[in-house]
């Protein structure tokens, strides 16, 4: 079969979108092995993750994807920009704002124009953030959680659990340079007071506008940016006196404003989604 696709990224977090609105693409491959063989980067077109645009009943378009590993992700902040880029820019949805069927349930991204038409940039409405240790889900005596010390390998880390959609465990640190992402991410990741595994941030503080964010991505391992944890890093950084409701979260990648509107309890994030290239390959 022959796939056409495009692969975008925001802010080097990259994407194979998929148009698959009527189906034929699932009925040939199930999505999970889609995504192993698409991203591999070396063996197919490379990724972190697969987006796939699909028909929503209740919603403008529905919006699923993968890692590369094959696993599902309830959301992805970094894809859902490139989500509502690609389908503004082609024209397949013509409304700036619009209603987006998700696994997190529904996120409201807004392409930002300019005189010519062309998206700029892209803020999205992540929704509420979840502070429940059962919902996120993080095996705790407490109801919620805020610096509480877990212990890996014989190491004790001070986390903060925060779902976004998908679960997250923020640690701040002194200096990120030292941190050994590679080493401590993935054995946080799969630590069994995250039963849904994790995501991993270390975080550290510039100032109370401005923070340091390295990742480790459950089912991608370490990726130059991540939307959901900027969202989530913000909030636990604002939980612990240590940030504003706005801030600018610096990532491998690049930058990302996010903003905690309290009132509402909603979350915003605002940040780019460029197009790499397309193409078409053959799946067997």
């Amino acid at each position: 079969m022959e796939l056409r696709f495009i692969k975008m990224h925001g802010l080097g977090n990259d994407f194979i979108i998929i148009d698959d609105r009527d189906g034929k693409i699932k009925a040939c491959r199930d999505y999970p092995l889609i995504s192993k063989i698409l991203c591999s980067r070396h063996f197919g077109i490379g990724a972190d993750g697969i987006c796939l645009i699909l028909d929503s009943i209740d919603h403008d378009i529905k919006f699923k994807v993968f890692n590369s590993d094959g696993s599902e992700a309830q959301m992805c902040g970094n894809a859902m920009r490139c989500f509502a880029k690609y389908l503004y820019e082609n024209r397949i949805i013509l409304k700036k704002k619009i209603r987006v069927d998700t696994e997190a349930g529904t996120i409201i991204p807004e392409v930002i124009v300019n005189d010519n038409g062309v998206v700029q940039s892209i803020k999205v409405d992540m929704g509420e953030p979840v502070f429940l240790c059962d919902d996120i889900p993080f095996k705790s005596n407490n109801k919620t959680t805020v610096k509480e010390n877990i212990t890996v390998k014989g190491m004790e880390y001070s986390v903060t659990a925060v779902g976004m959609g998908n679960p997250h465990c923020v640690i701040f640190v002194d200096d990120i340079r030292n941190v050994d992402l590679e080493k401590h991410g993935p054995l946080i990741e799969s630590h069994e007071r995250f039963p849904e595994k994790t995501n991993v941030e270390f975080v550290e503080v510039m100032n109370s506008k401005e923070l340091r964010m390295r990742v480790w991505e459950r089912g991608a391992g370490i990726t130059l940016a991540c939307g959901t944890g900027a969202c989530a890093s913000l909030v636990a950084a604002n939980l612990a006196g240590k940030a504003d409701q706005k801030a600018i979260i610096h990532l491998d990648g690049g930058d990302l404003e996010i903003y905690w509107n309290k009132t509402t309890n909603h979350i915003f994030k605002t940040g780019s989604a460029t197009e790499i290239f397309k193409g078409k390959i053959q799946i067997f």
